[in-house]
């Protein structure tokens, strides 16, 4: 594989997987009508699933989520979303007993788009949650109204269809324990832990000024991927990736205005400042809930993505404690060796750069600080 392919090798999409992620796209009503069908169908199997103490990864993205996705994935009964799910993911039954019946050429492990180190494989943990959400709330992904879903949310058709699809993947992957990772719950999380009160949620927090540069990075590199490539840009937007590249969109945390200047920023080219003001519009709508809400921030695990890089092993243990696993400290010792500061690039910012992050993020994140002494 040369370096071009390997580079852009998760932009790649197959006929099959195009015309089936068309289809759900244009079709959501459809697939949730057959992921309705598949759950009365295994309705017997589904019952020995029961959906215990399920914990959910979020937060911005470039903040650590995909390797704490990873490091939980190894732990004993862990159940996560693959590659593989997409696209037909309202129905993780069928579509992986297709997979397993149908020959397909092996992929090699190969350096995700993103050009962070991490190597994947369709057996590799993934974001594969947001199709769902998109199905039954169809402005998700829209910055001009609130994405806040939170423990006064009520959608019924939404729960019954998601609690079935926790239980599918548990039966698919035959696990005890359901783990995801989905950066867009961060406006979710009340709402979910509603839906599951013995939840536990993990958020990573990463210093403002590393973050902003490492979102910047991000959105060029998927620029550059998505030039000339229309399908991959289709792609992306069926599976619900709509933070960098060019339908890069700012989640609205209950703020329409807020979310308003910060897309006029990226806009006019301010993409300093514009990050920075996303960076503190995301955690301070979280520190907020957490101020507000003893219980919500009880189920919270925040954790600093510089400490997860020094000290690896023993964030690792703290992370699976809260998630209450038992016998991790092993694996946490192992995957530990994974983890370290990023090396592929280095943060340069002018005097300026850096006084506007400081300007827009510093009250907040002291604010998450000392929530994460607490």
């Amino acid at each position: 594989m040369d370096k071009t392919t390997q580079e852009s090798s998760d932009f790649q999409v197959d006929w099959l997987t195009n015309r089936l992620s068309q289809w759900v796209w244009k079709s959501p009503g459809r697939a949730v009508r057959l992921g309705n069908h598949e759950s009365r169908w295994f309705a017997d199997e589904l019952q020995s699933c029961p959906v215990q103490k399920p914990v959910f990864i979020a937060g911005l993205a470039r903040s650590g989520t995909t390797i704490l996705l990873e490091f939980m994935a190894m732990l004993d009964g862990v159940a996560t979303h693959r590659y593989r799910d997409f696209p037909l993911v309202h129905m993780p039954i069928w579509w992986n007993e297709f997979l397993n019946l149908t020959p397909r050429k092996r992929m090699e492990p190969v350096e995700r788009s993103h050009r962070d180190g991490i190597v994947i494989t369709p057996e590799s943990p993934e974001a594969m949650e947001e199709p769902l959400w998109m199905s039954f709330f169809p402005l998700a992904h829209d910055s001009a109204v609130s994405q806040v879903l939170n423990a006064a949310t009520v959608n019924p058709g939404f729960e019954a269809f998601f609690q079935d699809h926790l239980r599918k993947i548990l039966f698919v992957r035959q696990g005890r324990r359901y783990v995801s990772k989905g950066n867009y719950n961060v406006t979710r999380l009340e709402y979910l832990l509603r839906l599951f009160p013995d939840a536990r949620f993990v958020v990573p927090v990463r210093e403002p000024a590393g973050h902003v540069a490492s979102l910047i990075k991000q959105h060029r590199i998927f620029g550059e991927n998505l030039r000339g490539n229309p399908r991959a840009l289709e792609y992306l937007r069926r599976v619900g990736h709509f933070e960098f590249g060019p339908d890069r969109r700012a989640i609205n945390v209950g703020d329409t205005v807020l979310a308003r200047e910060i897309e006029a920023l990226w806009a006019a080219g301010e993409e300093v400042r514009g990050w920075a003001r996303y960076w503190a519009s995301i955690h301070g709508f979280l520190a907020g809930r957490m101020e507000s809400d003893p219980l919500f921030r009880k189920a919270v695990r925040l954790v600093r993505f510089e400490e997860l890089c020094e000290r690896p092993a023993a964030e690792l243990r703290k992370i699976a404690e809260h998630g209450e696993f038992t016998d991790a400290a092993r694996g946490a010792d192992s995957f530990a060796e994974r983890i370290r500061f990023p090396r592929y690039y280095a943060p340069s910012f002018s005097e300026a750069d850096g006084m506007a992050i400081k300007d827009e993020t510093a009250s907040v994140f002291m604010r998450l600080m000392r929530l994460q002494q607490q």
